[in-house]
């Protein structure tokens, strides 16, 4: 059986968190929640109030991953901050508009007009 792999990088611009998730299909219950807890430790550790979350290169994600992204909006709020996303697929943005969860996340075409607007904000 194949076990996919998430990779997850988290790095520091500007001030702003950026997550950058490595995957071109994030579907995988166990590394959803791997994702999910990387995520959360970070956030615990640095209380941060700014977040980008960079989906370049991902091509199909599961409902599982609008939890996450829905959780960390949650985590993020206690801190009066914000999560944005980057780089995201036309076609999994439409997942986004048929959840109408593109009303309560900004979308940026990449991830330095993100780290900007959001810093500019």
């Amino acid at each position: 059986m194949y076990e996919e792999r998430i990779g997850v990088e988290i790095t520091n611009e500007q001030g702003v968190a950026i997550v950058a998730l490595r995957a071109t299909s994030i579907s995988n219950p166990a590394g959803i929640e791997s994702v999910s807890e990387q995520i959360n430790k970070f956030i615990e550790a640095g209380c941060p109030n700014k977040m980008v979350i960079d989906f370049s290169g991902v091509k199909f994600f599961s409902s599982g991953v609008l939890g996450v992204l829905l959780d960390i909006r949650t985590r993020l709020k206690k801190y009066n901050g914000e999560v944005v996303i980057s780089a995201i697929e036309p076609q999994l943005h439409r997942v986004f508009k048929i959840t109408n969860l593109d009303k309560i996340f900004r979308f940026f075409p990449d991830r330095e007009t993100a780290v900007k607007i959001v810093n500019a904000d």
